[in-house]
């Protein structure tokens, strides 16, 4: 995660009502791959994004947009939901734009980072079927995600990945394996590019895994104010192409002396 700052602002609680769809296997911005390290105590992060995906056969999937909202609850606990508008235009059919399924779910970390040994957290996430699944805005059952995240500093580089255990039912579907990890450098005082390798098992009976190759920056324009966006192709099942365009807030208390 890249360094967040904040200030004060009480606007940040009006924002967790607004309607935005998650797409399964997001993870933290720009970026599928997570990392272990939550928001600070009672500071804010809070993203207006769109994510896109297009197939080979020319189809569309994504929000348009999506809000989400992570809070510093606690020490080492962090609350986040993510409120969707998906969109759905597959290669010959109408277009279907509407609710999709909420994300809800609570990063902890259980170690900190220290010079000789990376920062552990866990993530679990809980996907609701608000969406419509008919139209495809939505899986149509409740899904869950239970990763673990590792993350260490060397200077000005950042690395960190790890995965965990989708639970998919639903008819012809199955349980399946994601995994990422993610190399990032800041070039210059608030400008962080970086890489990532991202696979999934087969979420489906008698399909194909896939492996996503993207690369991302994120650009630190204030200490409240950052822009993020990456992009990418997933190489194996639909073969897509993803991108990913987010304006981010951080905000919390003014520090205290």
């Amino acid at each position: 995660m890249t360094a967040r700052a904040g200030a004060r602002c009480a606007l940040a609680a009006a924002w967790l009502a607004l309607a935005a769809a998650p797409v399964p296997g997001r993870a933290g911005p720009p970026y599928f791959t997570d990392d272990p390290e939550p928001v600070e105590l009672r500071h804010w992060e809070i993203y207006l994004a769109t994510q896109w995906s297009r197939d080979r056969d020319g189809g569309l999937s994504g929000t348009a947009p999506h809000v989400e909202v992570n809070y510093g609850a606690l020490p080492e606990v962090q609350l986040h939901v993510v409120a969707p508008l998906a969109l759905a235009r597959p290669a010959s059919g109408p277009t279907a734009w509407g609710l999709g399924d909420l994300e809800l779910g609570a990063k902890v970390r259980f170690l900190e980072e220290s010079p000789v040994r990376p920062q552990i957290g866990v993530f679990p996430l809980v996907e609701l079927p608000t969406g419509d699944a008919d139209r495809g805005l939505g899986a149509g059952e409740v899904q869950a995600f239970l990763p673990l995240w590792i993350q260490k500093r060397f200077g000005p580089w950042t690395t960190y990945g790890g995965g965990g255990w989708w639970l998919n039912p639903g008819a012809g579907n199955r349980n399946y394996v994601a995994l990422g990890w993610l190399l990032q450098r800041e070039v210059a005082p608030g400008v962080t590019p970086g890489v990532e390798v991202f696979h999934t098992a087969a979420r489906t009976v008698g399909g194909t895994s896939e492996t996503r190759v993207a690369a991302g920056l994120v650009l630190d324009l204030s200490e409240v104010h950052h822009l993020l966006v990456s992009a990418g192709r997933t190489f194996g099942g639909g073969d897509a192409l993803q991108a990913y365009l987010a304006w981010q807030l951080t905000l919390g208390p003014r520090d205290r002396e």
